[in-house]
């Protein structure tokens, strides 16, 4: 298969050229994004440490997170969720990104993968 079969184009139309649509944002792609931040305290990604609640994408390619922190009391509370915001946006297809941070449920260590336990050392 060329390369061109799989380059996809823009079509004419009369009133000129319509670029190729955007591509579709995977929640994989986010997630893989969401994992490259670490919480500075701790040696485990903030995925893996349990503090994404909820992702949700829109058609449009606008992202949506819920995340909460270890504590209210986090210093890395200013930071994180921008470099949340900051790691999706290079996803591609993306067209705006949202961070919200709630803090209902409380993040309690049962929400840690079994990856970032190990990692912990806590059995």
């Amino acid at each position: 298969m060329s390369d061109e079969a799989t380059t996809t184009h823009g079509a004419w139309t009369p009133d000129g050229e319509v670029p190729p649509p955007a591509p579709k944002v995977s929640e994989d792609a986010v997630i893989s994004m969401m994992k490259t931040v670490f919480d500075p305290e701790i040696p485990v990604d903030i995925y893996e440490l349990g503090l994404i609640y909820a992702v949700e994408i829109e058609d449009d390619g606008k992202v949506k997170v819920e995340m909460t922190l270890t504590t209210p009391s986090c210093p890395s509370a200013q930071e994180l969720p921008s470099q949340v915001e900051e790691s999706i946006r290079m996803v591609p297809g993306v067209t705006g990104v949202k961070v919200e941070v709630v803090w209902d449920p409380p993040w309690d260590q049962g929400r840690m993968s079994e990856d970032a336990r190990l990692a912990m050392n806590m059995f």
